[in-house]
């Protein structure tokens, strides 16, 4: 079929998405939280034509948008969370918060969830001038962030209808997203202990504290006795107070474990259990652990690679103004420490003529081309809960450059950004891209076939939820 209509009525509703990005860009709401958000994109949704489900999984931000019957079911994910701290004038190259300690969209969420929503409308378009039977399904997943949205969401059962799913992210390079992703968990330790006057009574008192920092330095000991993929990362959200004079009586840590299985992670979380049950001991204090939250690796599959990467070549690139690349060489000479994403993928190259693609780009202040696709089974240095969708259904993720060549993930550079022409423009290119593989997938069953086949045979004996039953999402810092 000729995409040329689909396209057309994306970059038809070019204002009206950025504008719906722009709003959400100001709203910079943390996840489990992201209440006008999620409501925004609901009315767009429904203002499209689509049937829209709010509250799924028992998750107050999380909803579905449908349109279509029948057979395949096609899901395209959408987030909307922000980061907390990364408030950030917008267009602006200098660090400037609007509202010191307040949250930004340091991820590029804003134009996620909406970059979703065009490709699902251009869906919709085809659906209605072909007439084919099939099913689109827009997922408003919250929480990716520290929350793990999409895997609380699996484990109610959400992706289950799902013959295949499409996803994108913002990002400085247009290119497939390949390999796997570390799977996760992320655990509260909280010790309670006995206060006494630390100079007049120490032997009466039980330190919380001092259960913390033995549980930290028994995890110390443990990383060497781990696969080195693995990270272990923690940060302590209570020390018990300000008084130094006071033998702490309650403490807690934070810990986020990660490696390329579920099963490594799984094994490793098992031996810090026990070394928090020991520091536990030594201390005499007491010990509740608090499950946070969890997500699956991803599983890859090449068949679905390969199709969203044809469409990314379809669908073509946004032209960019010399003011888009001013302001885009303005950012770059703000960020400190700064790695040139070219210049690693002409380390990485070895065929000559990707080589030269890469010297032609080096310095760019903007990601003008389409980096060649390969296929991969590395696990990148950082998880997504796309994972836990991935274990149910064929998953493919592209990613449009929608910001300066080596801007920072979870920056306030990135933040300044997202409401640039050039973030908007890539977000509707996202939207055309993820729109084609979509309908390549319900024009041609027999390729359908053959991803699930890939994916029936990496998955094995299928999805088991690393979140246990009876666990709720819930905001960052919030206890149960």
């Amino acid at each position: 079929m000729d995409k040329k209509a689909v396209y057309e009525v994306i970059d038809s509703k070019a204002s009206e998405f950025a504008a719906l990005s722009d709003a959400i860009w100001d709203y910079a709401e943390l996840a489990f939280t992201e209440h006008q958000s999620a409501e925004a994109l609901c009315r767009q949704l429904e203002k499209e034509g689509f049937a829209v489900t709010r509250g799924v999984a028992g998750i107050e931000t999380a909803f579905t948008a449908r349109y279509g019957s029948g057979k395949p079911v096609i899901g395209i994910l959408g987030e909307f969370d922000a980061l907390s701290g990364l408030s950030q004038k917008a267009g602006c190259a200098v660090r400037e918060p609007l509202c010191p300690g307040a949250a930004g969209h340091g991820c590029g969420h804003n134009m996620f969830g909406v970059g979703s929503i065009a490709a699902a409308v251009g869906v919709k378009k085809y659906l209605e001038d072909t007439g084919h039977s099939g099913t689109v399904v827009y997922f408003g997943t919250p929480g990716e962030e520290g929350g793990s949205g999409k895997a609380f969401m699996a484990r109610e059962g959400v992706f289950d209808e799902l013959d295949a799913a499409v996803a994108w992210h913002p990002s400085d390079l247009n290119a497939v997203m390949t390999g796997s992703s570390l799977a996760n968990v992320q655990v509260a330790y909280h010790f309670k202990g006995v206060a006494a006057h630390a100079a007049a009574a120490p032997h009466l008192g039980r330190s919380a504290l001092d259960a913390v920092e033995l549980m930290n330095m028994g995890v110390q000991f443990l990383r060497e006795h781990v696969i080195p993929e693995a990270r272990i990362h923690y940060a302590i959200t209570n020390t018990g107070g300000y008084s130094p004079n006071v033998v702490q009586p309650e403490a807690e840590v934070l810990y986020l474990i990660r490696a390329p299985k579920n099963a490594q992670v799984q094994e490793i979380y098992a031996r810090v259990n026990k070394i928090a049950q020991g520091a536990a001991m030594m201390t005499e204090t007491d010990l509740t652990i608090d499950f946070y939250k969890a997500c699956s690796n991803l599983i890859p599959n090449t068949v679905m690679e390969e199709l969203i990467y044809k469409n990314l070549c379809e669908a073509g690139l946004p032209e960019h103004t010399d003011a888009d690349r001013e302001f885009a060489r303005q950012i770059r000479e703000s960020i400190e420490n700064k790695s040139d994403t070219v210049a690693a993928l002409l380390d990485k190259a070895t065929d000559p003529a990707e080589k030269e693609l890469y010297r032609k780009h080096l310095g760019d202040p903007l990601n003008d081309f389409i980096v060649p696709y390969h296929s991969s089974e590395l696990a990148m240095a950082g998880s997504t809960d796309v994972g836990d969708v991935s274990w149910v259904c064929p998953t493919a993720q592209v990613n449009t450059a929608c910001y300066a060549s080596g801007t920072p993930g979870h920056s306030w550079q990135l933040v300044a950004q997202g409401k640039a022409p050039v973030a908007h423009a890539a977000m509707l290119q996202a939207g055309r891209v993820m729109a084609g593989t979509a309908i390549d997938l319900f024009e041609s069953p027999e390729l359908l076939e053959k991803a699930k086949a890939e994916h029936a045979a990496r998955v094995g004996d299928g999805y088991v939820c690393p979140i246990p039953a009876g666990v709720k999402p819930r905001p960052m810092g919030a206890k149960k």
